[in-house]
């Protein structure tokens, strides 16, 4: 039995819509392209919603250092901590969905990792902004929110991508039950690496389409293993400029700037 969803517009009672694919996989990831918000920030991390900033669709990765594209990534999106995150759109009528694309994703992740260059990235997001007469660094702060310079931010991506802590995102109109499966394992195993998926499915009536979208493999279980450490909850950037800001507001100026400095020279910052 097809699933329908109604809406009760003024005027015109209850109109029924029933759901229906996609006309094609590019139509699904140019919506995602136009409006990142269909990734729902607040469902993958209610605490602290994500806001998402397109870096380039269809990015290449290259599979070894200085090499030219091995991969085509459907989009690269950073997030406001600037974590790196990965998404690969697949209709559920693909037959790839269920196994090869889980493959197909830890090949992408692993050799971004290992050798996209921040420079590439940041180059890719400026030649966009350019195309559409934007200027980058409003862009980063418009859409991120955020309270620091552009360099500082585009260094801690570098600092993300060496300590493997990126995102990765399978998207599609249906997750099968055989990738919700895996990517809930995937999600509780990895750290500091997360994987979810995320489902779109799209409902038409008269003159009428939504999208609706949903979330999964963030389980009270990932949750828990990613928290966890032997001294308790795990701290992070975001966790500790909170914790700073409560206890000493006078001195989170000062210590940003030593963060920016660290992340200009040091290799790693845990």
């Amino acid at each position: 039995m097809t699933t329908g969803m109604f809406v009760l517009q003024e005027g015109s009672g209850i109109i029924e819509l029933r759901e229906s694919p996609y006309a094609s996989e590019d139509l699904l990831q140019s919506y995602l392209a136009d409006h990142p918000a269909l990734m729902p920030g607040d469902q993958i991390n209610p605490s602290a919603p994500r806001r998402w900033l397109l870096v380039q669709r269809e990015l290449g990765i290259p599979g070894e250092e200085d090499g030219t594209s091995r991969w085509s990534l459907d989009h690269l999106f950073l997030d406001q901590e600037a974590v790196p995150t990965l998404v690969e759109v697949k209709r559920s009528s693909d037959t790839r969905i269920r196994r090869e694309v889980v493959g197909q994703m830890l090949d992408y992740a692993a050799n971004a990792v290992a050798y996209l260059k921040v420079g590439d990235l940041q180059e890719a997001f400026a030649t966009d902004c350019a195309r559409q007469g934007k200027d980058p660094d409003a862009v980063l702060r418009d859409v991120l929110g955020l309270d620091l310079e552009a360099d500082a931010f585009w260094q801690r991506v570098k600092t993300n991508l060496q300590a493997g802590r990126i995102r990765l995102v399978f998207l599609a109109d249906r997750i099968p039950l055989e990738l919700r499966r895996i990517v809930e394992f995937l999600n509780e195993q990895m750290d500091p690496a997360e994987v979810i998926a995320v489902e779109i499915r799209q409902f038409e009536g008269p003159g009428l389409r939504t999208l609706v979208p949903r979330v999964y493999g963030v389980t009270a279980e990932s949750e828990s293993r990613k928290a966890a450490s032997p001294r308790g909850a795990r701290w992070d950037e975001e966790r500790f400029f909170g914790a700073l800001r409560s206890a000493r507001p006078e001195g989170v100026q000062v210590v940003r700037s030593l963060l920016t400095w660290a992340e200009s020279h040091a290799d790693r910052i845990d």
